[in-house]
Parts: structure tokens; sequence; C-alpha cells
């Protein structure tokens, strides 16, 4: 069994969309619409064949990230190697996303780093 995509919802599709493409090589699928509830979707896949769906649907609330609660936390890619942890966390950084955490070496082994990306969606970047 497999995950087949996890979703999320975004205020801005396009913005949301071009950010995964531009930092994490996604590729993306033709824009869903439905006309009668205002409901779009983009299924952007990564190169393993991971998935994501980005979904915006009007009344939908934001939810503060920055403080702990229950539900989606954050999503984690694998990049390879530390040096590619370095090199995508700097490029985010320099980019004007916040940093939360790292790059470093967590107490149960991995080297990541937590980054608030596009919308403040928390995107654990590790080897």
């Amino acid at each position: 069994m497999k995950i087949e995509h996890i979703a999320v919802y975004v205020s801005d599709p396009e913005g949301a969309r071009a950010f995964f493409e531009q930092y994490f090589s996604a590729k993306a699928g033709s824009l869903y619409r439905n006309p009668r509830t205002g409901f779009t979707s983009y299924f952007l896949t990564f190169g393993d064949g991971a998935r994501l769906e980005l979904m915006q649907k009007p009344g939908v609330a934001a939810i503060d990230n920055a403080m702990p609660h229950t539900g989606y936390i954050h999503m984690a890619f694998s990049v390879g190697s530390r040096e590619a942890v370095d090199d995508l966390t700097r490029r985010l950084r320099d980019d004007g996303f916040h940093v939360v955490s790292g790059p470093r070496t967590t107490g149960d082994g991995y080297y990541e780093s937590c980054v608030a990306g596009f919308e403040n969606l928390l995107i654990e970047i590790t080897v």
C-alpha cells in the first residue's frame, strides 16, 4: 500500500504551484475548476511519483501554522544528500522564506531543516 496523494488548501493555487515547481521540481497537471462550487485544484507530481494536490475553495479558513495544533503539520522532501539539504535551505532563506530549524541532525538521526514555505506551509527538507 502507498499514499496516493496528500492535499492541502491554499489561498493562491497559482503561487503555490509556482513555489513547488521552482524549489521542488514539481510537474503540474492542468487546473481543475468546478464552476458551481468555486473549487479549484492542481495535482503536482514529483520525481519519484509522489503527488500533492493544491486546492482552493471559497470560505475555507486559514489556520496559524506557527501555533501547535492537531492535523496537518508538515510535508517532508528527501533531496538526497546533506549538501542538497544545505543548498535548498540556503536558497529558500535567501529568497525570503523563514527557516524554522536547521539544517541539523535530529535526536533520531535525521539531517534536516524545516522551512515555512509558500503560505507558511511547513516543509521538512531531509537527506
